[in-house]
Parts: structure tokens; C-alpha cells; sequence
């Protein structure tokens, strides 16, 4: 513990290592086996909550779920254009990020191009635009050829003065 001049008593904070990472950066898959979506699913189908869940829950539940449309057993989002995209889950997430990123569709672009691209291809999911950004810094090729951000738009060329040393 270490005394602060005006007798408070700060804490030293407690640094743990450990072998594994702390968060993986890819899309993952929620924790009892079920989709991102499943509450919303079934509030749209039987119009019921999930077991324990908190009157902050249910509410957030029903304000997600005007942004959805269920059409018999798919789950679509709806966008401001009228148009629906089919929700998808971890699995079929992670092909299409794949396919999107080196596929026949593109030649391994950045992130928000690829969420973009997914979007077109009328598919959603909740972090669609993080999970793209963090598969392409996952990707060798696009690392090497990728966007130079701090790179200068011309070479540079040394500047010799015509009479050096003259104030």
C-alpha cells in the first residue's frame, strides 16, 4: 500500500501474465451454442423473454427487435432502403468473411470494404464491421500490400542549397 501525502492509501494494482491472450480476434461463437440472434428470434415468434432476464433486458430485447423481420424461420434485418439481410451466426460468418477477403469477390481489401461487401451480399451480423477490420489484420498479404497510411505521395529527394553556409 502507498501513503498519499493527504493520509489516503492508494492500492498497487495486481499484473497477472498469462499463457493464453486475453480476446481472440476473430467472430466468436456465444457461449451456451446458440446465435447471436436467438433472443430476438424467439421474442419475434412467441412474443417471450428469455428465463432471468432483467426488466433492462427485456426492454432492450424489444427495442432491437422493430430493427428485425422474421420471415417464416429466417431472421432478417431491416435497412433503411427497404431491404432485408439474412442474419447469420458464427460459423457461416466466418466462411463469409473468408470468401469475401480472398475469394473470387475481391483481392484482400480492407475492413470496412469487406463489411460493405457482406452488406451487399444481404448478410448481417451485430459486430460485422469490427470483425472484418480484425480478420484483415489477421491476413499476411494484405499486411505487406495493405494501405501505406504514413507514407509520403511522392518519393523524397534530397534538397541541396545553391550556396550553402549564406545567411
Amino acid at each position: 500500500m502507498i501513503q498519499h501525502p493527504e493520509s489516503t492509501h492508494i492500492d498497487p494494482l495486481e499484473i497477472t501474465l498469462r499463457e493464453e491472450q486475453a480476446h481472440c480476434a476473430h467472430v466468436e461463437a456465444e457461449p451456451d451454442g446458440q446465435p447471436w440472434y436467438i433472443d430476438i428470434k424467439t421474442y419475434l415468434e412467441k412474443g417471450k423473454y428469455p428465463l432471468e432476464s432483467s426488466a433492462n433486458q427485456r426492454k432492450t430485447i424489444r427495442r432491437l427487435a422493430n430493427g428485425f423481420f422474421l420471415n417464416k424461420e429466417v431472421l432478417c434485418k431491416r435497412t433503411p432502403e427497404l431491404s432485408l439481410l439474412r442474419c447469420v451466426d458464427a460459423e457461416e460468418a466466418i466462411k463469409l468473411l473468408g470468401q469475401v477477403h480472398t475469394g473470387a469477390c475481391g483481392s484482400h481489401m480492407n475492413g470496412f470494404v469487406i463489411a460493405k461487401k457482406i452488406l451487399r451480399t444481404g448478410c448481417y451480423w451485430m459486430t460485422m464491421q469490427h470483425d472484418s477490420c480484425k480478420f484483415v489484420q489477421r491476413c499476411h498479404q494484405w499486411q505487406i500490400h495493405g494501405d501505406l497510411i504514413k507514407v509520403p505521395p511522392i518519393e523524397l529527394h534530397a534538397m541541396s542549397s545553391p550556396w550553402p553556409f549564406v545567411v
